[in-house]
């Protein structure tokens, strides 16, 4: 029989689809790395979970599938409605605009804990400002309990935009794994094509889905622009591009259409990211906006320096001319100068790294975010 002092709460983590991306990166570390005496944990897809579900350790983990049809589907709810009176969450965590309409459903089966957290936007929404998405935001707000903003600027926005009163909100960041994420003395080239492995080379990277909002087009053009315009630089310089989705073929065209294909490896979706890391010199963001990446903190643990789009929370993590450069977003041609300014400035890749290192070290640490959430949770209960 369980008494009230071994009684651990159950969160139920609702997202939209349990697949590779930032987001649900940072639900899996966070459901990792939880001790499994404080907090049960449910995680509840909207839709369904591919392979990246197996990246979760919790052996008692339950995760649940709603089948959202596309469109309108309001038997969803009513579904999701009878599964959270049947498993009864202490917690529901909401993330993301995909996933807040769960909130209702949570309502009415009385689940009088209801968190809701902002990651970041979509391309059709870069901004937050569409009225019809403001509104339904605004129309949820008395329903939430408490908000969790990835970042100051998603915090900003939720008090501006929103109109969330401030006492409502707790902003915190992600973390990123030290142990996992670290600089090595000898690089794993052999996970690299053959014409990638000299030493001698600038090996640019970047990780993350092909899409529009993720705007790797802006990194390959600013790669093609750098090549031509230095001819030099095609026995200095190599592009990783790690990821899959709906970019790739237009980026392969792209390179291929400028010559500079077998300049550029398309790496495609990967298990052994913290590796492939550990193989670049420098990385890249480009993104059109950005909550808190996932990715950035991964590639400053590796010690590598970040070129990152001057957007959403990409200053609270790089410091401009310290741990790497923020550029204008769109603007392939200023990040081209970027790069060139590291091909002949080699000490600052160094320098850069270091700096980014010990900043995740002192702030970004995955046991700083468990404990961040421990404490909005523990709270949360109490209130």
């Amino acid at each position: 029989m369980t008494t009230a002092s071994q009684y651990r709460p159950l969160i139920a983590h609702v997202l939209f689809r349990l697949g590779t991306g930032g987001l649900e990166n940072g639900v899996v570390n966070l459901i990792n790395s939880m001790p499994t005496e404080k907090y049960r944990h449910a995680v509840i897809c909207m839709t369904d979970y591919t392979h990246f579900r197996s990246r979760i350790t919790n052996v008692d983990v339950e995760i649940y599938c709603l089948h959202k049809k596309p469109g309108q589907d309001l038997a969803v709810y009513i579904r999701l409605w009878k599964l959270l009176r049947n498993i009864k969450p202490d917690i529901i965590h909401t993330r993301n605009l995909s996933a807040l309409e769960a909130q209702l459903p949570a309502f009415f089966a009385g689940i009088k804990h209801r968190i809701h957290g902002e990651h970041g936007r979509d391309i059709d929404d870069v901004e937050g400002t569409n009225p019809r998405y403001v509104l339904l935001r605004q129309l949820y707000r008395p329903l939430i309990k408490r908000y969790i903003p990835m970042s100051k600027d998603l915090e900003s926005w939720l008090i501006t935009q929103i109109k969330v009163p401030e006492r409502k909100i707790s902003q915190l960041y992600n973390g990123v794994d030290l142990k996992q994420f670290k600089c090595r003395t000898i690089k794993p080239v052999e996970l690299l094509p053959e014409n990638f492995r000299s030493p001698d080379l600038l090996l640019i990277g970047t990780v993350g889905r092909l899409d529009p909002i993720k705007d790797q087009t802006t990194l390959v053009n600013a790669f093609i622009h750098l090549i031509k315009h230095k001819p030099i630089v095609r026995n200095k310089a190599r592009l990783v591009v790690v990821g899959a989705g709906v970019l790739e073929k237009m980026l392969k065209k792209i390179s291929y259409d400028a010559g500079v294909n077998d300049l550029i490896w398309f790496a495609g979706e990967r298990n052994d990211i913290a590796d492939l890391m550990q193989t670049l010199d420098l990385f890249v963001l480009p993104s059109i906006n950005e909550g808190i990446s996932n990715t950035i903190l991964e590639a400053m643990a590796t010690q590598l320096p970040i070129v990152a789009s001057n957007v959403g929370g990409n200053p609270e993590l790089v410091i401009d001319n310290h741990t790497g450069y923020l550029v204008p977003k769109e603007n392939p041609i200023s990040m081209a100068t970027v790069f060139e300014h590291y091909l002949y400035h080699p000490d600052l890749l160094i320098a850069h790294g270091r700096a980014g290192r010990a900043r995740c070290e002192s702030i970004f640490s995955l046991d700083r975010m468990v404990h961040d959430y421990l404490t909005v949770y523990n709270k949360t209960l109490e209130d």
